[in-house]
């Protein structure tokens, strides 16, 4: 065997995985201890002050809406005091911002503006709220039952009357009947309204819903 074959053939020794990559590991540890500083300066100290910010500007807007609900005031603002449309804008990732957008929502639908409200609908984050997150997804149902676009408004139904409490789920469910008959969908519609009568019979929609479920019955092939 030649030196040449016994060079090739003797294991090239390396040092450890750490060994060799000391440096770049030091780099990265220092990396990760750095974004997690700036994590929690972002969670803490960025994004808590501009919560407060918003929250504060969010006050007036408010009001404009108790004054007027249609009223570019609480949209657009007044007097130095940002509208909604701002401050869904320039303090996203806040609670203001989330909940300016179910504002403006609920506001552009009013207005007859469906496509607006769609819009802003559909920025608004769930919470947790049983009363805040049914309506959203019921007012998002109510615009796009205005566009005739009847699927995604039964989509938003059934979602509305699932998270929504005995008070407001029967109307979700009423409105979600009516949508399916518009699909023809009329076994889902006898459903939509089977489901008032027998878990919500006290309700006001339940008072009604026997000639809605007998209609939708003719119907049923």
């Amino acid at each position: 065997m030649s030196t040449t074959d016994n060079q090739t053939t003797q294991p090239i020794k390396k040092g450890s995985f750490l060994q060799e990559n000391n440096k770049s590991l030091l780099f990265i540890a220092g990396a990760v201890v750095l974004l997690i500083g700036v994590y929690f300066w972002y969670q803490n100290v960025y994004l808590k002050g501009r919560a407060e910010e918003a929250a504060s500007k969010m006050f007036k807007a408010e009001q404009f809406i108790g004054v007027d609900s249609l009223s570019n005031k609480a949209i657009k603002g007044e007097g130095g005091y940002p509208g909604l449309e701002q401050i869904a804008k320039e303090y996203d990732n806040t609670k203001s911002a989330n909940l300016a957008n179910l504002y403006l929502g609920g506001i552009y639908l009013r207005k007859g503006e469906y496509k607006q409200a769609v819009e802003s609908l559909s920025k608004y984050s769930a919470t947790g709220s049983p009363v805040a997150d049914p309506l959203a997804l019921g007012l998002l149902g109510d615009a796009y039952s205005e566009l005739k676009d009847y699927k995604q408004a039964a989509t938003y139904y059934k979602k509305a009357s699932d998270k929504a409490s005995k008070f407001t789920s029967p109307m979700f469910l009423k409105k979600l009947g009516l949508v399916n008959e518009n699909l023809k969908d009329f076994k889902g519609a006898v459903d939509a309204y089977t489901k008032i009568k027998t878990q919500y019979p006290e309700s006001a929609e339940a008072q009604m819903v026997d000639a809605y479920i007998a209609r939708a019955q003719e119907q049923v092939k």
